[in-house]
């Protein structure tokens, strides 16, 4: 069973903002996307490339059941204790910092993570839309807000590295993706244009904040994980697959 919490977002998972008091709802456009206005892909790695059932599974479930056993806890209570620990340190750099969370709870989350990298995966439709990217000329990047020892974990397993031109992980740029902070640095280390950028990804607080920056051409994937419905946006153009933005071919 997976437990999906409704408020609390665990580390390197992602689930929408809440609505900001006041605001109301934005139009979406869903008019196809002009593949001739994009240069650079922007693609996010848990949950958009990488099937995100592993970090659900790992956080939700595994991590508190080892918590558990080491403190003589029930599931459940080690289950609440650990999503206020998350909670804690939401949208700091430590709330993905796998050494972070190594040295607060006592238990190697990195070796736990090598422990069950056999679930880590990507999207049945990942390869074949990178494919796509690269025989179209774009130049890809992956942005993630995971730990460098996480990434690597899953570059090991996936050979994801292989199909993009860059992986940039969120300490490299010191904010997480959805604080404003991110993107003029990201911008400068990867070297593109954000009006002439696409950029995926399955949380709207980081869309929401690459929106603000000005990335031109901004969607949700709606199927984060293949254990857990799909979940389309209030906000953003939201596509289940890849597929939709494949069929959408250069003129």
């Amino acid at each position: 069973m997976t437990h999906q919490p409704s408020a609390t977002r665990l580390p390197s998972t992602h689930s929408g903002p809440e609505p900001v008091e006041g605001s109301s709802p934005k139009s979406i456009s869903h008019s196809a996307l002009d593949w001739d206005a994009v240069d650079d892909v922007l693609l996010d790695m848990d949950g958009t490339l990488l099937d995100r059932h592993f970090d659900n599974f790992f956080f939700e479930e595994e991590l508190p059941r080892r918590y558990a056993a080491k403190h003589g806890l029930n599931f459940e209570e080690a289950l609440e204790k650990l999503l206020a620990m998350y909670q804690s340190v939401e949208g700091e750099l430590a709330w993905t910092d796998l050494h972070y969370w190594t040295r607060r709870l006592g238990i190697d989350v990195v070796a736990l993570t090598k422990e069950f990298d056999h679930l880590i995966g990507f999207h049945p439709d990942a390869v074949g839309f990178l494919q796509f990217l690269r025989a179209a000329g774009k130049r890809v990047h992956v942005v993630t807000n995971a730990h460098e020892a996480g990434v690597a974990i899953k570059v090991a397993r996936t050979g994801m590295d292989r199909h993009v031109d860059r992986i940039l992980n969120a300490f490299e740029v010191g904010y997480l993706k959805m604080r404003a902070e991110y993107w003029p640095t990201c911008q400068n280390l990867l070297g593109f244009d954000p009006a002439r950028s696409l950029y995926i990804d399955d949380d709207e607080a980081c869309l929401a904040s690459a929106q603000e920056y000005g990335i031109g051409h901004l969607y949700h994937r709606s199927k984060s994980s293949s254990q857990l419905p799909s979940q389309s946006s209030s906000q953003f153009r939201s596509i289940e697959n890849f597929h939709t933005l494949m069929t959408q071919q250069q003129r």
